[in-house]
This record gives structure tokens, sequence and C-alpha cells, in this order.
């Protein structure tokens, strides 16, 4: 049930981009879509010609959505990122679970989500400015960023007043009564 609650409703196809058949293939694709999201590690769409400015040449009008564990440049540019990864290294973890436990993760896949979301919400505002301008964009988003804008109030304690964030259980450090409680029935 995990693979169709996050493919629902999609079509897809096997193409072997590194082969020149391949890359016909999507570059005729990509001449009548209207968004290409990729998650490829930075530099690999553009040794296979995939790339933003490689397929705006085939579509002016592309919005081009890159998704990446730690964005395009920096140290960790070209290193993988995973959800879990980034959720430990975001920071999200570290003020998951209870108060004397260890850190842990969330439920689902959060920091996957969030960034989701971000991008969705990206890719909306080009498609209108692309519907106002007839121009495309690139978009470019890391699982790091988007996990540590989720962590909001924390994180700005942590820049503003130097309050480092812990865990809470279900409990809130400025919210009361926010936490679980045990009540008669369960």
């Amino acid at each position: 049930t995990y693979f169709m609650s996050v493919n629902r409703n999609k079509r897809s196809i096997t193409v072997d981009m590194k082969k020149p058949e391949g890359l016909k293939i999507v570059k005729d694709l990509v001449k009548s879509c209207d968004v290409v999201v990729e998650n490829f590690v930075p530099g690999t769409t553009k040794t296979l010609g995939i790339d933003y400015e490689s397929l705006k040449k085939e579509n002016e009008k592309l919005v081009y959505a890159s998704i990446s564990g730690f964005g395009s440049d920096g140290p960790r540019a070209t290193r993988r990122g995973y959800d879990v990864m980034l959720s430990a290294l975001g920071g999200l973890m570290s003020i998951t679970g209870e108060p004397n436990g260890p850190p842990v993760k969330v439920g689902v896949a959060l920091t996957d989500v969030i960034t989701g979301l971000w991008v969705k919400s990206a890719i909306s505002s080009a498609l209108l400015c692309r519907y106002q301008t007839g121009k495309g964009s690139f978009i470019e988003c890391s699982l790091l960023d988007a996990q540590i804008s989720s962590l909001v109030n924390v994180a700005s304690a942590y820049l503003n007043a130097d309050v480092v964030g812990k865990r809470w259980g279900t409990a809130h450090p400025s919210i009361v009564p926010y936490q679980a409680f045990s009540v008669k029935d369960g």
C-alpha cells in the first residue's frame, strides 16, 4: 500500500537515458509537458543531458524542479540524501521522543513530505508565473532546507535566544495543556 500511496494516478515508462534513443524519448516527452521533477544527485542530470538548460531548449515554457539532499552546491552537494538521515541532521529527531529517551524518527517520512509540499508550492507559483510571462522556471529544493524550515518555533528559539530544542514527549515547551493524557476508556 505504501507504493500505491505515493504513486496513485501516475503512469510511467522505463527509459535508459544513457542511450541516445532513451534520451530522444525523454526530450520528445518534454516538448509537450508542463513540469519535470527530478531527484538525482546534483550533476547527474547534466551528465545525462536532461538538466534544465538542456531541456528548456526543447520547451521554453518548461517548469523544472530539482530536489536533492543538500542542494546543488556546498561541501555535501554530491552526497545522496534520505529522509531519516536528513531528519537527524536537520534536527527533527533531536526534538522527537521522550525527554530522557533517545532521538526518535517521526512515524512517516516527514522530511520527504515537507520537501514535496515546498516543491509543489513552488511549481504552482512557477506555473502561474508562466501563465503571466510565457516563460518557464527552474526550481531547486533540498531535503535539508525543507527539514530545517519545518522546525519553526524551535529554530526561532535557537537563532534568536540561543535556546537549544529538546525532546518533550507529547508535551510542548510553550503551550499547556498540550500533551497526551490517559483517559478512563484508554
